[in-house]
C-alpha cells in the first residue's frame, strides 16, 4: 500500500505522516521537501547541460549539490532546499528551475507531472502532500484554471496511477482560520517573529489569480483556502471514489 496524506496548510499532514510511519515501520515516510518519485516541490528540475552549469557556478559546494541530486530520464532533480549554504542567492537561483508557480508552460507542466505518476511503480511509501497541494495551488493561482479543468486533469492522474495500490488520507479543516493561526505561531523564530505567514501571504497576493481578481490580504487568502479545500474534497469524492479516507484535522484516531 501507498498513502497520500493531503490537506491544507496547517491541517497536520506532517504529524499524520509521522504517526503512520510509526504504525507501519516497514513503510518509508517521504516529506514535502524530500526527494520523491512522484513530487517535485522544492526541487530544481533541469537538463544535463544546465546541471553542469550549476555545478560549475557553485563549484565550492559541488559535493553537496551532487549528494542531493537524482537522475531521471536524462534530467536532474536537485533537492536544493536540503542544501545548507551561506552562498548569497543560491536558493533563489535554483528556485527558478522549479516546475511550479507558472514557471513551465501548462502543457509541459502536465506532461511532467503525469509522466512521473505513470512511471511510479513503488510500494510502502507514505507521501506528504504529493497529490494535491502544490499542483492545485499552481493550477488555481498561476494558471488560473477552472475547477472543471482541474477535476478533468485529476481524471488523467487517476489513469496514470492505475496499477498501484494507494489510499488518500485527507485531513479536512472545519476551522481553517484557527489552523492557520496555530501554524503562524509555530513557524516563527524564537523572538516570535513570523517567518512563514508573510511569505505565504506574499505568495498569494502576487499570484496572477489574486491580481486579476483584485484579491489581497489574509481574508482573501483564507477564502482561497476554503475554495481549495472544497475543490480537493470534490476531486476525492468524484475522481478517487473508494480510495479516500476523510479525517477531521487534528481530531482522529490513528
Amino acid at each position: 500500500m501507498n498513502y497520500f496524506v493531503e490537506g491544507l496548510q496547517g491541517s497536520g499532514k506532517s504529524t499524520l505522516v509521522k504517526k503512520l510511519s510509526e504504525k507501519y515501520p516497514d513503510h518509508t515516510a517521504i516529506f514535502e521537501d524530500d526527494y520523491s518519485p512522484v513530487e517535485l516541490a522544492w526541487c530544481a528540475f533541469v537538463d544535463k547541460e544546465t546541471y553542469a552549469a550549476i555545478l560549475e557556478k557553485y563549484n565550492s559546494i559541488q559535493d553537496e549539490i551532487k549528494e542531493k541530486s537524482f537522475e531521471e530520464d536524462g534530467r536532474m532533480i536537485i533537492c536544493y532546499t536540503k542544501i545548507i549554504t551561506d552562498i548569497p542567492g543560491f536558493h533563489k537561483d535554483l528556485e527558478k528551475y522549479e516546475i511550479y508557480n507558472g514557471k513551465t508552460e501548462t502543457k509541459t507542466f502536465k506532461e511532467i507531472v503525469l509522466k512521473r505518476y505513470r512511471n511510479y511503480a513503488g510500494d510502502k511509501n507514505i507521501f506528504e502532500c504529493s497529490l494535491f497541494q502544490n499542483i492545485v495551488e499552481d493550477m488555481i493561482l498561476f494558471r488560473k484554471m477552472s475547477d472543471l479543468q482541474i477535476v478533468d486533469f485529476y481524471k488523467e492522474v487517476k489513469e496514470a496511477l492505475a496499477g498501484i495500490e494507494y489510499q488518500i488520507l485527507y485531513l479536512y479543516a472545519e476551522d481553517i482560520a484557527k489552523n492557520i493561526a496555530i501554524i503562524r505561531k509555530e513557524r516563527s523564530d524564537y523572538k516570535g517573529k513570523e517567518l512563514w505567514f508573510p511569505l505565504m501571504l506574499g505568495f498569494f497576493d502576487n499570484s496572477p489569480y489574486a491580481k486579476e481578481k483584485g484579491l489581497k490580504g489574509e481574508a482573501d487568502m483564507l477564502e482561497h483556502f476554503r475554495h481549495r479545500q472544497e475543490l480537493e474534497l470534490k476531486i476525492c469524492k468524484e475522481v478517487f471514489d473508494g480510495k479516500c479516507i476523510f479525517l477531521k484535522s487534528k481530531d482522529y484516531n490513528i
